[in-house]
């Protein structure tokens, strides 16, 4: 839906699903970190990933998705984000960014838990240490609560210049709850939210296209 809404507005978009690409996360070479190196400033691992990192430094926008496992986006998405990032990344007191220039980018997830379980979440464990301040992380109000989440849009604020986050939670996971070991859900309650409240987080996430492409467009006028 996100790519829907940068589209209505005559953004050229591109959907990529990371489990077709054949890659690995980081290994620490720091070729991106080698002063001098041919690959200061990027990723030298030559895999399935490789074209991916290459287009995103001539992107407008940036939008990544992901279901949570366990508290945190899944085992792909975390490989992807580390060889994205940590090129980028300088060790320099303060740490800062070497990406060319300011984008656009939003993360939406999806996951079981309930808004009331996240509010709740954020309440008992709020963590701040050096790189984290009470500024940069999300508001209660709008439930973008978790530790993880608020960590994810700190480092792309800082990497990209900007970020937003959007939540789909109690998602519908089965067709047939009837068929899966799942007691812990209440499969009338799990399809009556998807029927009022899902088609406003797509709607959601399709503001959010709309508003990428159109703060891109501005940003490609001035420059």
């Amino acid at each position: 839906k996100a790519l829907e809404g940068a589209a209505s507005q005559g953004a050229k978009t591109e959907l990529i699903h990371l489990y077709d690409l054949n890659f690995k996360g980081c290994v620490s070479c720091f070729a991106c970190k080698t002063i001098g190196g041919k690959s200061y400033g990027r990723c030298t691992a030559k895999d399935g990933l490789t074209p991916i990192l290459e287009r995103v430094e001539e992107v407008d926008a940036l939008i990544l998705g992901s279901p949570i496992y366990f508290g945190t986006v899944t085992g792909e998405m975390r490989s992807f984000m580390e060889r994205l990032l940590f090129p980028y990344l300088t060790y320099t007191a303060p740490p800062m960014s070497i990406f060319p220039r300011r984008i656009e980018t939003g993360f939406i997830y999806t996951m079981n838990a309930t808004e009331e379980r996240i509010k709740d979440f954020w309440t008992q464990h709020i963590a701040i240490n050096e790189f984290i301040t009470t500024e940069s992380l999300p508001s209660l109000e709008t439930y973008q609560s978790t530790l993880h989440i608020a960590i994810n849009e700190f480092i792309l604020k800082t990497m990209f210049g900007t970020t937003e986050s959007l939540l789909s939670c109690e998602t519908y996971q089965f067709e047939d709850y009837s068929k899966v070991v799942s007691s812990l859900f209440d499969p009338e309650k799990k399809a009556q939210r998807r029927k009022e409240v899902f088609p406003k987080d797509c709607e959601k996430a399709f503001e959010m296209g709309v508003r990428f492409a159109r703060v891109s467009d501005s940003a490609a006028l001035q420059r």
